[in-house]
């Protein structure tokens, strides 16, 4: 088995993959100024964003679950792979070629790195499916499907559409040939195993390549073609492997993200052609879910992407078709809505027709117009629980009250109650009093079971908060106790030279949270700031410095919080800083000798006191320069 990665490769991974690129595929990130970009931690689910990542220094942080790190501890965080295989995966998106140090060879993938080699083999099956498209005779029915839908040939390609063999063996037999192994084309999904050995897991199915965020393929959607298919299924999907999983892909991503996050814009439709109808018309913020419905993971994803919070809403749009099914969708997604800080909506094309057969009829402009006839996904669920009952009779007219009250209870918006309040009573024909009665009293219960017709009775939404992330002790930069503290160390970790050796005059006794003095003695152990070298490499050697000492988890929040300064620092503020850090330590010292004079009693101890006395105030005089130091400083 080959040895440790080499340290000088792991340093040039560090430096080629830029971690605003790398973190940019799966959230959004906007300029918080200073330097550093903000979006929506993609480890814990949360209303405003706290996640940042300060480019110059390469390190990500969030201020709300604590997790941060350089571009390969998020690797290791969001795909869970061990440090090795997150080297490895950055190491192939920028070229590196990767040694070991034991042999200096081009280093040799073992099966603990499987991301790697899953991606590659993945990438090479999409590049095959393609060729059999437009090579194979037996692909002529995938490409009449095609054309009858209204795509050409480039537009397969640029999708990526392509054809798996009905062969049974031809994909497995190319990637053996192309240097995969049989443990490694069974971990990706694309082949299984039977009695006979491996077998093609997609056979005689147009192929539609399933990429992630950062344009990777993970994955397959295959639909039917052939009568005599004896799988029934009109589509398959790749089955859960260490790099796919159904409840946290969306379809058309990697072509979407840019877009979504430019336009505040996510459309959510039910499949691989609606999405390429949807793109090719136009609306090129579309995105499918992979073989199963709308969850919280596909929410998760997208609110990153659109950096969604309170402050900076978007629109979320979900296009159902009119039928029982779309409904229930509907139903389901306004269950979810709760995840979303933006506007939710619906689009439903009256003919029933999905984007994809509305664009081969009608052309591109019906399908901008369906996006755009968008009504609020709230009254389109609120119009669906009405005609579950008989308006015409009293009874069931308090009934439909009952039940869409509740519904008007849910509506995360509180300033638009009343309003919606008021919609109710119109389309019942009450009195708005009597119905504003209703929704408070459906406020103050729990959620009740259905009670109307049958097999088909009202909405109750119920969501259930997320868990909050565990709280660590983590000193935080809001925090008056320890704001000078922190502030100093965030210069001397951004800007090293700016403090240079006035740092070295520091103690432990100057930081009043023991993981604070942990990150200072770290700076002293990896040459103190005036000896520190550019960029990520310092940061770095804090925090190889430091160890596995809980204080680790501040150095990354270090590196990347913005400096509380309007402008660029310079020698002036870092020393002030450093001034009014050893001002309030002198303070505590002052403090400490006046308490021990006031137990000193000054004629039997008259040499202790008139000692301290003397020290009292040479540490007054001392404060009083170092007020003076400080406030020079524009502190």
């Amino acid at each position: 088995m080959a040895g440790r990665i080499k340290d000088e490769d792991i340093a040039l991974v560090r430096e080629r993959a830029r971690i605003d690129d790398v973190v940019g595929s799966y959230v959004t990130l906007k300029n918080a100024g200073g330097g550093s970009l903000k979006g929506l931690c993609p480890f814990h689910d949360e209303k405003s964003p706290s996640f940042n990542v300060t480019p110059a220094r390469g390190f990500f942080y969030c201020f709300g679950c604590q997790e941060g790190g350089d571009v390969i501890d998020f690797i290791q965080k969001i795909d869970q792979i061990s440090f090795s295989e997150a080297v490895e995966t950055l190491a192939a998106k920028v070229g590196i070629q990767l040694r070991y140090e034991d042999s200096g060879a081009p280093i040799q993938r073992g099966p603990s790195n499987q991301r790697p080699r899953l991606v590659e083999a993945h990438k090479v099956a999409a590049e095959f499916y393609v060729e059999q498209l437009f090579g194979a005779a037996d692909a002529t029915l995938g490409r009449q499907f095609l054309d009858k839908r209204g795509f050409d040939r480039d537009a397969a390609v640029h999708f990526g559409v392509g054809f798996s063999p009905r062969g049974g063996e031809a994909l497995t037999s190319y990637l053996r040939s192309r240097g995969f192994s049989n443990a490694e084309l069974v971990a990706s999904g694309l082949s299984a195993e039977g009695q006979r050995g491996l077998y093609d897991r997609f056979r005689g199915r147009l192929m539609w390549p399933i990429r992630d965020a950062s344009s990777d393929v993970i994955g397959f959607g295959a639909r039917r073609l052939f009568d005599d298919d004896k799988i029934e299924a009109k589509y398959l999907n790749t089955p859960e492997t260490p790099i796919y999983k159904k409840s946290k892909v969306l379809y058309g991503v990697d072509l979407a993200r840019r877009e979504i996050a430019k336009g505040r814009q996510a459309v959510v439709v039910e499949g691989y052609t609606d999405v390429m109808a949807c793109h090719l018309a136009g609306v090129q913020t579309a995105v499918a879910t992979c073989g199963t419905s709308f969850g919280d993971d596909h929410a998760r994803v997208l609110r990153q992407l659109l950096l969604d919070h309170d402050q900076f809403r978007g629109e979320v749009i979900f296009t159902f078709d009119g039928d029982e099914a779309g409904q229930r969708a509907a139903l389901k997604a306004f269950a979810g809505d709760q995840a979303f800080a933006s506007q939710t909506y619906v689009a439903v094309e009256p003919d029933g027709l999905d984007p994809c057969d509305l664009r081969l009829q009608k052309g591109d402009a019906a399908v901008r117009e369906l996006i755009g006839r968008r009504v609020p996904l709230y009254r389109f669920v609120l119009s669906n629980v009405l005609s579950k009952y008989d308006l015409d009779r009293a009874d069931t007219r308090i009934d439909a009250l009952r039940d869409a009250a509740r519904l008007v209870v849910s509506i995360r918006d509180r300033s638009k109650v009343d309003a919606f309040t008021r919609e109710l009573a119109g389309h019942l024909g009450m009195e708005v009093d009597q119905v504003r009665t209703e929704v408070h009293r459906a406020a103050s219960r729990p959620a009740a079971a259905p009670s109307g017709p049958a097999e088909r009775g009202p909405v109750v939404v119920q969501t259930e908060a997320p868990a909050a992330p565990p709280k660590v002790d983590v000193p935080s930069p809001r925090d008056q106790r320890f704001v000078i503290e922190w502030d100093v160390l965030k210069v001397a970790m951004q800007h090293p030279l700016l403090v240079g050796v006035a740092f070295d005059e520091l103690d432990d006794h100057d930081f009043t949270h023991p993981w604070l003095a942990a990150v200072r003695a770290a700076m002293a152990k990896a040459g103190g700031p005036s000896a520190a070298p550019a960029g990520e490499a310092w940061v770095v050697a804090v925090r190889d410095a430091i160890g596995n000492d809980p204080a680790a988890a501040v150095v990354s929040a270090l590196a990347v919080d913005p400096l509380r300064l309007g402008r660029e620092p310079d020698e002036s503020y870092a020393l002030a800083l450093l001034a009014r850090l050893q001002e309030l330590t002198c303070a505590r010292r002052i403090q400490d000798l006046k308490s021990k004079l006031q137990r000193t009693n000054p004629i039997d101890r008259a040499d202790d006191y008139n000692r301290m006395f003397g020290e009292l105030i040479a540490l007054e005089a001392y404060r009083a320069e170092l007020r003076k130091r400080a406030i020079s400083g524009a502190l």
